[in-house]
This record gives structure tokens, C-alpha cells and sequence, in this order.
């Protein structure tokens, strides 16, 4: 016989499962005023819901995640010129195109096997998603951690690189560099805090804006070439100087070693940081998201590519030296031979100014697009803290941003906001973990097999070969010079994470072990409650309050008396108030540890196994947090030894102070 209608037994409530939360009418709660300031500074909170309408087209996406990509064909450039000029002078201009396109080369490759990591990981993620997958978990975390510590010195880099922009246009603020990079990490983190439709509407149009410049520029440029108009840069005082003149009659390189060509070669991989972005963040795409993110890639490795070759090849011609400063830049040399001194060039100069210096500023919003999602990985997986997983205010990983724009800020002071200083820590984390996301997917076509396999397993082999020997030189050229920092704190780092992991592995398991067991446990036969109480005031009455709505078999409070005259006063108001009905008793403590007395009073209650023990602790909460420096935490000792002994539970009672409480009824 069937039976209908609401389920009577608990196994019967089981099988029903929870039910859906009901409607309930809003209750008007005062908000806190920093509750009120967050709306005010950021916007009202965004539902989950909202979620998807916060997904990016192919137009806004690009300024979101390829402005850094893009913006490195500022500088690439000019960090290949530093070393070509110093070994061979102004043969430099000759070999500086060459240098280039085999960084392109690197580049298809990139584009190449992004492309099928893009196809085969939808969910986002990048290279650590390619290795954990087909690496295990470890090799992922080098990935990761060579990703994060990369996007960190995005950050630096290119608030650094954009305030040399500045200064190359208005030299009199170079004493003010390093308080102009800072400010621009804190602007850049508020406006992505702020969500991340409003983040990449913001940075879309200087995004476009230097693009379209640096196109009015290779035009013009190229024209005046043909026209024999263009000419060259004149040295000055200040620009590097080079240890030996180069000629075509030195042979290949017009004298530059092999090292030297190396050396120019694994510099120029500045330019290709960003590529992996993408790949990082193909959910916040709008669907297709795989097919929109494959595009995107495409569009940005073509923008990029003719930006920097362009660049260099102006560069071969107009021999812009750079300086041992930095300021003025290379791109500002080269821009101003190119526009003249008319005022329509002045003019073109000082917006391709306003644009390089609005591109690399805003370069850093691809770390913070990819940095907190990356993050979020990680701690999902149990190996970075569990608060980077949390979306906050305007659905965006609001901790991940905090984070990232503090770790960038100490790494500007530390390197007095200066790209030459941070350039020998840059490319080695975003290198490595090319080489490792390369030879995964090698090795995912190995495994799958899928159709086209063998043409992905050359792609990404062969990517993953140029990443790897790119990482090398990189290495070999700039460990003195810094690198050797990258290399030591990766390691640290994943050894952190680990440890990390270990500890949250260890607490999963003890949560879980049988969990069903203990909440369907036998209930202890007596029930005692004991109020732990210092003076007798309206944070004691509030807790003797609460502990008369528990019920138990057995309530009274306790007092540790390492003050006797305190206690003979508090015992005398104790009964001068009537308060017989809740018995004092009083321990004496003469050693002074208070919850040292607290625990073994606990413990000889719950002595004969019988007995379930709850602890209520008066707990005044302070508004300012300067109020809560002038008090002890004796409290917060007294629940930490307590809580440790089995079927012994610790309530805090709270107390608002100042605020009107309601006051206690007379216990």
C-alpha cells in the first residue's frame, strides 16, 4: 500500500531532503557605515544571477586581457636595442628587425598552441589547468606560481614603463615616478573592484586609443621613409654607450657574438608576456566562450605582431638610442622624429605620449583580470587560502585584486619604480610556465589521440622547446642581474603552498571522518551550564540571561579569583542583588592562570563521562578597534584551552559597547 501526504519519520524526512528557503519579508536592519562607504565608493552589490550578464564581447575582452600583451611592443623594442647597442654600436639597427622576427616566431607558436589549450580547457585556467591535468598537481603549482609571480611584476612593470611614458613627456615629474606608479596600482585595483564590465569599459578606449596611434605612426613613418624624409636621431648626452662599433665587414652579426644575439633574443621575449592571458580567463567570455577566446587570441597576437615589428623596423632607420635613465624612451624617440616639430607633430607626439602611457598603465588590468581568477584555482584546489575563492561586492575575486595590487606596490618601492630594475625578474615565470603548458598539451594529444593529434603534438612540442630554451638564455643572461630571485621564490612558494595544502587535506579529513556517526551520536545523560563571569555588569547579566534559555540540569556561575578582594566584592553584590537563583562559585587561582583554573573547573565537570558542558563567556564588542587594544583577551584564552576537551562547548556572548542595549531581565 502506498502512503501520500508530508513524511512522518526522520528516515522519511531524509528522503525528502532539505526544503527550498521560503519567502520571508525584508526586515530594515541599519547597515554599518562601512557597508555604506563600500556602496558609495563601488556600486550596489551585484546578484550571483548577474553572473553571466557580467561576460565579455570579442571588442571589450581585448582591452581586457591583451592590454598588456599588447602594450609590450612599447618597450620590447628598446630592451633589445640596450643590448645590441652595448656590443656592437649603432650595428644594432641592423640586427634589431632580425632579433624581432624570430620573437615572432615565437609568437605563432604561442598563438598556435593557446589556441588548442583554449579548445581543449573551456573552463579557463590556462597553463595550470594543461598541467595538473596532464602533469599532476605539483608541476601545476610551478606553473601557477610562475604565472602569479609574473602577473605581479606585470603590475610593476607596466605602471613603471607607463610613468617613464610620462616622464618622456614631461620630464619636470621624474623626482615624482615612484608616488605615480603607486597611485596608479591603487586606481587600477579600484576600478576592477568596481566589477568587471565597468573595469573593461574604462580601459577599452586607451586600449584602441594606442593602437590607432601606433598605426599613425608606422603609416607616417613608412611614408616619410619613401619620401626620404625621415632622417636620424643625433646622439645626446645621457644615451648608453657602446663598448665596441660594429660593421658589415665584422661578418653575420656586424661583430655581435652569438651571446650577444642570445642575450637580445631572450629579451625580446618581453614581448610576448600577456599571450597566456586568454587562456586564464575563457569563462568571462560571452558564449561561445571558446570561440569567442580563440578569436580574441588571434586579433591580439596580429595587433601585436605588426605593432612590434613596426616598431623595430622604424627604429633600424631612425637609430633612437636609448637612455642609461630610461627616460626619455625609445618609442618617444622615435615617435617625435617621426611627427617632427611642426605643431600638428608636436601635437600626434604628445597623444602617441597620452597613449603609450594610458596602454602600459592599464597593462596591468590583465593582471588583475587573470591574477584573482588564477588564484581562485588555486585555493580550489586547497593550495592557496580559501578567501581567494570568494566573489565580494561586484561578483569579481575582490581578495585576489587586494593581493595583487599590495605585492606590486611593495615590489615598486623596492625597485625605485624603475623598468630596467624590474626587467631581470620579468619573463622567466611567464617562460616556464609557456614551457609547461606547451608540453602538456603535447602530451594531451598523446594521450587522446583526437583527430589532428600529431599536427598538435608538433605545434605544442615544438612551442614548448622554443619556451624552453627562450627560459634558459633568459636565465643564463639576467641571474645576476635578478633572476636569481624568480628562481629562489618559486620554490619557496610552492613549497608553501603544499605545506598549505597538507594542512587543509588534514582538516578535510578530520571534518568528514565519520561526521554521520557523531551528529547521530547518544546525547549525554546531564546537561550543565557554567557562566564564566569577571564583575558583575550588563555584559554578565546578558549572559546569564541567554544561559537561563538553555534549560539545563545544572546552571551556575563561576568567578576565578586571582583578585580575593575583587571576588569577596563581587560575591557581596552577588547576594546584596538577590541573585540566589544562579549559584557563584567562586575558584581560587593564587597563580594568576585564569584559564588554566577555568579548564581543570570544565574538566572536573565532564570527569564522569556523563556530562555535556556548556561554557557561556561575556563577550564585549567594541566599535573602534583602537578600544579593542585597551582590553585584555583573557575571554578569548579561557575558550581557546576549554574548546579542547571533548563535549565541552563555548559560547560567546555578545555585548555591543557603545550602542543602547536593550537591558537584560533580572536573571
Amino acid at each position: 500500500m502506498t502512503t501520500t501526504g508530508s513524511p512522518t519519520t526522520p528516515e522519511q524526512i531524509a528522503e525528502k531532503g532539505p526544503k527550498p528557503f521560503p519567502a520571508r519579508p525584508p526586515i530594515d536592519l541599519p547597515e554599518s557605515r562601512r557597508y555604506r562607504l563600500k556602496n558609495r565608493l563601488l556600486g550596489p552589490p551585484l546578484d550571483t544571477d548577474q553572473l553571466e550578464h557580467e561576460k565579455l564581447g570579442i571588442p571589450v575582452a581585448l582591452a581586457v586581457f591583451s592590454s598588456d600583451c599588447i602594450s609590450s611592443s612599447a618597450y620590447a623594442t628598446e630592451e633589445i636595442l640596450r643590448v645590441l647597442f652595448v656590443a656592437v654600436g649603432v650595428a644594432a639597427f641592423s640586427l634589431v628587425v632580425g632579433v624581432t622576427v624570430a620573437m615572432l616566431g615565437v609568437l605563432f607558436f604561442l598563438i598556435l598552441s593557446y589556441r588548442e589549450t583554449i579548445k581543449e580547457y573551456p573552463t579557463a585556467g590556462g597553463a595550470y589547468m594543461v598541467t595538473r591535468d596532464n602533469f599532476g598537481l605539483l608541476p601545476a603549482q610551478v606553473a601557477g606560481v610562475s604565472l602569479l609571480t609574473d602577473y605581479v611584476l606585470t603590475v610593476a612593470v607596466s605602471t613603471a614603463a607607463g610613468t617613464a611614458a610620462l616622464v618622456s613627456a614631461f620630464p619636470a615629474v621624474k623626482p615624482f615616478a615612484m608616488p605615480l606608479s603607486l597611485f596608479f596600482i591603487g586606481l587600477i585595483a579600484f576600478m576592477n573592484l568596481k566589477g568587471v564590465r565597468e573595469s573593461g569599459k574604462v580601459f577599452a578606449v586607451p586600449t584602441y586609443f594606442f593602437i590607432v596611434m601606433m598605426g599613425v605612426m608606422l603609416i607616417t613613418g613608412i611614408y616619410k621613409l619613401i619620401g626620404g624624409d625621415l632622417g636620424t636621431i643625433d646622439p645626446v648626452h645621457g644615451m648608453i654607450k657602446a663598448s665596441k662599433q660594429g660593421a658589415a665587414a665584422d661578418g653575420l652579426f656586424y661583430g655581435a657574438g652569438l651571446a650577444a644575439m642570445l642575450h637580445a633574443f631572450a629579451v625580446s621575449g618581453t614581448a610576448v608576456t600577456g599571450v597566456e592571458a586568454i587562456s586564464n580567463g575563457v569563462t568571462a567570455f560571452k558564449k561561445p566562450e571558446w570561440l569567442n577566446a580563440r578569436r580574441t587570441l588571434v586579433i591580439m597576437g596580429c595587433v601585436l605582431g605588426t605593432l612590434f615589428l613596426g616598431l623595430s623596423f622604424l627604429a633600424s632607420h631612425v637609430h633612437p638610442v636609448p637612455f642609461e635613465s630610461g627616460y626619455p624612451t625609445v618609442i618617444s624617440e622615435v615617435g617625435k622624429q617621426v611627427f617632427g616639430a611642426s605643431t600638428a607633430g608636436t601635437v600626434m607626439f604628445y597623444a602617441l605620449q597620452a597613449g603609450t602611457f594610458l596602454i602600459l598603465v592599464l597593462a596591468a588590468n590583465t593582471s588583475f583580470a587573470d591574477f584573482p581568477r588564477l588564484a581562485s584555482f588555486h585555493a580550489g584546489d586547497n593550495f592557496m587560502p580559501k578567501q581567494l575563492t570568494k566573489r565580494g561586492h561586484r561578483l569579481v575575486f575582490s581578495n585576489g585584486i587586494i593581493f595583487l595590487a599590495a605585492a606590486a606596490a611593495v615590489l615598486v618601492v623596492a625597485t625605485g619604480a624603475k623598468v630596467e630594475n624590474l626587467i631581470p625578474l620579468y619573463a622567466i615565470g611567464v617562460f616556464a610556465s609557456f614551457t609547461l603548458s606547451q608540453a602538456g598539451m603535447a602530451k594531451h594529444h598523446l594521450t587522446k589521440k583526437e583527430r589532428g593529434w600529431r599536427k598538435g603534438i608538433f605545434v605544442n612540442g615544438f612551442g614548448a622547446l622554443l619556451s624552453f630554451v627562450v627560459l634558459l638564455i633568459f636565465i643564463y643572461f639576467k641571474f645576476s642581474k635578478g633572476a636569481w630571485v624568480i628562481l629562489v621564490l618559486v620554490p619557496i612558494m610552492v613549497a608553501l603552498l603544499v605545506r598549505l595544502n597538507r594542512q587543509y587535506e588534514a582538516e578535510d579529513h578530520q571534518l568528514q571522518h565519520d561526521a554521520k556517526l557523531a551528529a547521530t551520536a547518544p546525547v549525554l545523560r546531564r546537561h550543565v551550564v557554567l557562566v564564566f563571569v569577571a564583575r558583575l555588569d550588563q555584559s554578565t547579566a546578558r549572559a546569564i540571561q541567554y544561559a537561563r534559555t538553555l534549560v539545563p540540569d545544572e546552571m551556575r556561575a563561576v568567578h576565578i579569583a586571582w583578585d580575593r578582594q575583587a571576588a569577596e566584592e563581587l560575591a557581596a553584590d552577588w547576594r546584596r542583588l538577590g541573585l540566589s537563583r544562579v549559584p557563584l562559585e567562586l575558584v581560587d587561582c593564587p597563580d594568576r592562570r585564569v584559564a588554566r583554573a577555568a579548564l581543570e573547573v570544565v574538566a572536573r565537570e565532564i570527569a564522569d563521562g556523563k556530562t555535556e558542558t556548556t561554557v557561556l563567556l561575556p563577550h564585549r564588542l567594541y566599535q573602534r578597534f583602537w578600544h579593542r587594544l585597551l582590553h585584555d583577551h583573557t575571554g578569548d584564552e579561557i575558550a581557546n584551552a576549554v574548546s579542547k576537551l571533548e563535549h565541552a562547548n563555548v559560547t560567546m556572548v555578545p555585548f555591543v559597547m557603545g550602542e543602547v542595549n536593550a537591558p537584560a531581565s533580572a536573571p
